[in-house]
């Protein structure tokens, strides 16, 4: 059987039920206070202050909530794209317009997933954004994300590498998932920022800021 995590390397699948289950032991009001708190980082951000469109996300279950986050920057007028996950694991792409442009969608023995409900935009889409808000499990010291496994948002990267877009990386976690180190494979390439309820943390100089 294939094993994708390297000797010294923590093990992936270990990392991930060790999260999940810190997460799933957070209450309802445990969520909703960490993702005022997320929304209110996330928004002092430059790179959404700037930004025209931003790919983002709609958060499930005990995952850092990002409504807070949409409907503020839908209010300041950016352009927000929300994914649609497709049969082989891609995402295509539409526009968030409020809570009533959701559809609840399950695929699957998955939990239910909130996609948009009007046009789909084709999976090309994602390299109109000037920022993607990633989601994850886990980020290191180097700007390494643990993802859930899937490999929607490998493809993502890898969509954005191709077309020579060069939108900022911004992973949205709870303070304890960024940790010393996770476990990357070649493919891997590194976030720009990691927002959690208590502050911020880079990896170098995002796209389009100034050097020193």
């Amino acid at each position: 059987m294939r094993h994708n995590d390297r000797p010294g390397q923590p093990d992936k699948r270990a990392l991930r039920r060790d999260i999940l289950t810190v997460r799933n032991g957070l209450t309802a009001d445990d969520v909703r206070e960490f993702a005022a708190a997320l929304a209110r980082q996330a928004l002092a951000l430059p790179e959404l202050a700037t930004a025209r469109t931003v790919a983002a996300y709609v958060s499930v279950g005990s995952e850092p909530g990002t409504l807070a986050l949409l409907d503020t920057l839908r209010a300041r007028g950016v352009r927000v794209l929300l994914p649609a996950l497709l049969p082989d694991n891609d995402l295509d792409w539409g526009d968030y317009t409020g809570p009533d442009s959701l559809a609840r969608v399950r695929h699957g023995g998955r939990m239910a997933l909130f996609e948009p409900a009007g046009e789909r935009l084709g999976p090309e889409a994602v390299t109109e954004a000037d920022v993607v808000l990633l989601p994850g499990l886990a980020v290191d010291a180097r700007g390494m994300r643990l993802g859930r496994g899937g490999g929607s948002y490998d493809r993502v990267l890898a969509r954005l590498e191709r077309a020579g877009a060069h939108p900022a990386l911004v992973v949205l976690l709870y303070a304890p998932e960024v940790v010393e180190r996770v476990p990357e494979e070649p493919h891997d390439r590194p976030v720009h920022a990691v927002v959690t309820p208590s502050g911020v943390r880079r990896f170098g100089r995002p796209p389009g800021t100034p050097g020193p």
